[in-house]
């Protein structure tokens, strides 16, 4: 099996061995890390039961809650032959750690997924997803996963949180007509959404497109805020045009404003689903 992994990249270990990240944070980013390559890299379906909890909850609806279905999702992986993933971003906010991947194995294409994680007594007791297949080129030449990684401004977080919760609340939630400039960079916007070019003209070309054809994307809940340092990630549910929707978006920040912009937009499970026991958040 081909293992095509930054664990070991000079920005993860920077990240790691910062003393302003707490302790727990890099304690519990560094065992998802160990977890993700001694069982889904490695194939060890034996290895499942030392960093897995053995009532973990599953929010991906593909697959059941408890141990023995993680066990079943670490032996198809190795069965396949073909998985590959390469770890972009890993951050880590006390006892969720939070990897922005790609992911080569699952399907007949590659996939672009967030994946977080709970850590509980030293263990992953929680797993939330939201994957999409990989996508060309967006209007400015990005890919989903390009772009920066480096993690800094760790004493800002809490404040690059609430930045980013009240973006979102007030302009995807409330509607409300804001100065955009409040919240992004307007010389400096980086986005990586398949079907939007960079800066503010992007962003309002692609909402003024979706309203002509009669297209809504609306927010209605968020129900996590992630951070850690210059990045934030956010998972929420809502529509786009009829549809109900998750949205996993995550931003980087410089000075008190979002300067780049990854996302995973996705389906919300059915009742049809296999497993939605949890539910998707």
């Amino acid at each position: 099996m081909k293992l095509k992994t930054l664990l070991v990249s000079a920005t993860v270990l920077a990240g790691l061995s910062l003393p302003a990240i707490a302790d727990d944070s890099a304690a519990n980013k560094a065992l998802v890390l160990e977890a993700l390559e001694n069982t889904l890299l490695a194939g060890d379906v034996d290895a499942v039961d030392r960093y897995f909890a053995a009532d973990i909850i599953q929010h991906n609806p593909m697959f059941a809650n408890g141990i023995e279905a993680q066990k079943g999702v670490v032996g198809f992986l190795a069965g396949s032959g073909n998985f590959n993933a390469e770890y972009i971003r890993v951050i880590a906010d006390d006892d969720i750690v939070a990897v922005h991947a790609r992911y080569e194995g699952f399907g007949p294409k590659p996939v672009i997924g967030f994946d977080v994680f709970r850590v509980e007594n030293g263990k992953i007791a929680e797993h939330w997803d939201n994957l999409i297949d990989e996508q060309p080129l967006n209007p400015s030449g990005r890919s989903q996963i390009d772009g920066a990684t480096e993690i800094t401004d760790h004493d800002l977080t809490e404040a690059n949180k609430a930045t980013v919760e009240d973006f979102l609340t007030r302009v995807l939630i409330k509607h409300e007509q804001v100065d955009f400039t409040q919240y992004i960079n307007p010389t400096n916007y980086l986005q990586h959404n398949p079907q939007v070019a960079d800066g503010l003209e992007g962003f309002g070309a692609f909402m003024a497109e979706m309203a002509q054809q009669g297209i809504s994307m609306d927010y209605t809940e968020i129900h996590k805020v992630i951070g850690e340092g210059n990045f934030v990630l956010t998972l929420s549910e809502g529509t786009l045009g009829a549809d109900a929707t998750v949205f996993y978006d995550l931003f980087r920040l410089e000075d008190g404003l979002i300067v780049e912009h990854w996302d995973v937009i996705g389906p919300m499970p059915g009742v049809d689903a296999a497993h939605n026991e949890a539910g998707k958040f």
